[in-house]
């Protein structure tokens, strides 16, 4: 297998990069194998199967394109904002829109900010010098963790302006570990990275990465958005009437298992809204089970009164946002286990507490929030009971945390505008 050595890599490095490129074709057979028995990877393989046909047949010779990867939905949400200005800015261009995970793909393969929305094919020598051969666009930009090394050297042999956005680094990352050297020399292909804090910005720097700047988090602009939407929906007013709301969002079984004693034994007056992440019938169906109180699926709402339940199941995709709008309280799932923390911003844009669970340590947002007490992290069902009851009971203590979680979105406002000034004073005329 013969590869075109980068200059700056040493002969352990460019070894390096052969080995992965070779276990990511080894990769394909096994993949492959495991769809058969895996419904998100079969959508995984079959969506690669065909983006290049699908590319061929977007994408001319003569289009100019620009190129935007995420890794998945949580990375879209993040570059939003930037692909609506970018779209603003250069009309004449068609944007290119990639994802690596289903998750994020098959949300949001219609949306209107790209032209053509695809997978990325799995990042190998062949599949990145065809791909940008296909797309051959004026800039790139990737999302947060986003460090595909065959990718990246070879947009910068081709001299494609790339840059990475509202990312996060870590001492314990592979990449600055010794093992991860040559990875750590592919971020050399970003002409500049937007980092979200300063001791991001501080560890690259130590790195001898130096085109570095603090831009934020451009989801805190995503969200800050949203409370000047119209948020009303038809089936919320059904549902409350002057009850408190809890609305527990993006939630997982382990988030379940300790909410499910609370909401069994809460007061009549406080209504629970569940919308968990995934939306499995016989998983619903479990959660649904456990409970002693009544409950009521969105699928099955029409000609019901949803005044007269206590849970509202929300087993559809597109609305816990503005569900949140209604919520006096949330508890954003995911951290009970570790799947990962979901998005905690888009509750506290609408002045709410917020609850979460332990395990959080990778998510900067929540544990500033945290300390600036706007959120609370629970352990077990005893420390659950004892948080919520606290901001049930004392509205004064449960408005001014909302308030403090209101106020860290609207202080932290104003990547996009960073970035995006950056983009169009350097590649205005690409």
């Amino acid at each position: 297998m013969y590869f075109n050595k980068e200059p700056y890599f040493s002969k352990i490095q460019y070894s390096m990069r052969a080995i992965y490129t070779f276990f990511t074709h080894l990769s394909y057979p096994i993949l492959w194998g495991i769809s058969f028995f895996n419904p998100k990877m079969k959508q995984f393989m079959m969506g690669r199967k065909i983006v290049f046909s699908e590319l061929q047949n977007a994408v001319s010779k003569d289009d100019d394109t620009i190129w935007f990867h995420c890794a998945s939905l949580g990375e879209y949400e993040q570059g939003l904002p930037v692909m609506e200005e970018v779209r603003k800015a250069f009309s004449r261009h068609k944007i290119v829109l990639t994802f690596f995970s289903p998750s994020g793909y098959e949300i949001r393969k219609n949306t209107t900010v790209a032209d053509i929305v695809t997978y990325l094919p799995l990042d190998t020598l062949k599949n990145s010098k065809k791909f940008l051969d296909i797309v051959n666009p004026a800039f790139a930009v990737f999302v947060k963790y986003e460090f595909w090394p065959n990718y990246l050297l070879s947009l910068k042999k081709r001299k494609v302006p790339t840059l990475l956005i509202s990312a996060l680094f870590r001492e314990n990352q592979a990449l600055f570990k010794s093992h991860g050297k040559w990875i750590k020399k592919a971020l050399f292909a970003f002409d500049w990275i937007f980092v979200q804090d300063y001791a991001s910005k501080e560890l690259l720097e130590r790195n001898r990465f130096t085109r570095v700047s603090i831009s934020g988090d451009t989801r805190f602009d995503r969200v800050s958005h949203q409370i000047e939407q119209d948020n009303s929906l038809d089936f919320m007013d059904a549902f409350i009437d002057t009850e408190t709301c809890i609305v527990c969002g993006s939630t997982w079984p382990e988030d379940d298992d300790i909410l499910i004693d609370y909401i069994n034994t809460a007061s009549k007056s406080v209504k629970f809204v569940i919308a968990p992440h995934n939306m499995k019938v016989q998983q619903i169906e479990d959660f649904r089970n456990k409970l002693s109180v009544s409950s009521v699926l969105y699928s099955e709402k029409e000609n019901k009164s949803l005044n007269d339940f206590s849970v509202f199941i929300i087993d559809t995709i597109g609305y816990l946002t503005k569900i949140f709008s209604y919520a006096d309280i949330a508890y954003v799932g995911g951290a009970m286990g570790r799947t990962g923390l979901h998005n905690i911003l888009e509750p506290a844009t609408f002045g709410i507490p917020i609850v979460i669970g332990k395990e959080f340590e990778k998510f900067p947002e929540a544990e500033k929030l945290q300390k600036m007490a706007g959120l609370f992290s629970v352990e077990n069902k005893e420390s659950l009971k004892k948080i919520f009851d606290k901001l049930i009971n004392d509205t004064s203590f449960r408005e001014k945390t909302g308030m403090i979680a209101g106020h860290y979105i609207n202080s932290n406002t104003g990547a996009t505008a960073i970035i995006t000034e950056y983009i169009k004073s350097n590649y205005s005329n690409s």
